[in-house]
Order: C-alpha cells, then sequence, then structure tokens
C-alpha cells in the first residue's frame, strides 16, 4: 500500500489523535488529598464503563492513593496531580485509602 506524502501525513496525525479523543471522553473524577484526609470521600461512578480518577495532593508530604479491588497504587508528590485508569466495576463499594495517613485518609468508590 502506498500513500502520497500529504494522505501520509494526514493518517498519521488521525491516529496519533485517536488516543487524545478517547482520553477526553473517559469520565474523570478528581479527588484532593489535603489535611491527611480525601476529598471527596466518595466518589460515584458509572457501572460498567472506565473511568479515571486524578488524585492532586495539597499535603505538605506525599501521598498514596490506594484500592485493593482493583488494585491500584498511586504515590502523588507534594503539589501534583496524578491520575490512574481503572477497568469497568460492577455495580458496589470499592474502598480506598491513603498509605501515608491510614487513620483519615479513607474513601470509597460507588460504582451505579
Amino acid at each position: 500500500m502506498s500513500f502520497t506524502r500529504p494522505a501520509g501525513i494526514a493518517l498519521m496525525l488521525a491516529m496519533l489523535g485517536a488516543p487524545l479523543a478517547a482520553r477526553a471522553e473517559m469520565p474523570t473524577f478528581q479527588i484532593v488529598a489535603e489535611n491527611g484526609r480525601f476529598t471527596p470521600e466518595t466518589v460515584t461512578v458509572p457501572a460498567n464503563t472506565r473511568f479515571r480518577i486524578e488524585v492532586t495532593n495539597r499535603n505538605a508530604g506525599p501521598e498514596e492513593f490506594e484500592t485493593s479491588n482493583p488494585l491500584k497504587e498511586l504515590v502523588v508528590a507534594p503539589g501534583v496531580t496524578r491520575s490512574t485508569v481503572f477497568p469497568p466495576l460492577q455495580p458496589g463499594s470499592y474502598p480506598f485509602f491513603g498509605e501515608f495517613h491510614k487513620d483519615t485518609a479513607k474513601g470509597q468508590i460507588v460504582a451505579k
């Protein structure tokens, strides 16, 4: 298969843009780590749908956003925002916690 230069460039740009379009369409939910707690403590997501969680750390030190089902670990430095993509979840409640503030940084993802 042979492409002319402009057609080849257009195809390459379309292929590179596809992941960006998928990223923009994925439901995204924000969580803030501050004063050793997560806000909001409950994040409601659509069941059976991939989604992204973005964690912003406003603590003075690092925080680790962690879930055991599904297994996710995300270490976030102070003043940084990081994200992780979750697989589709069945309806239910999925706890999360902060590794560095286990007593206070707790919450749940509720898939509906």
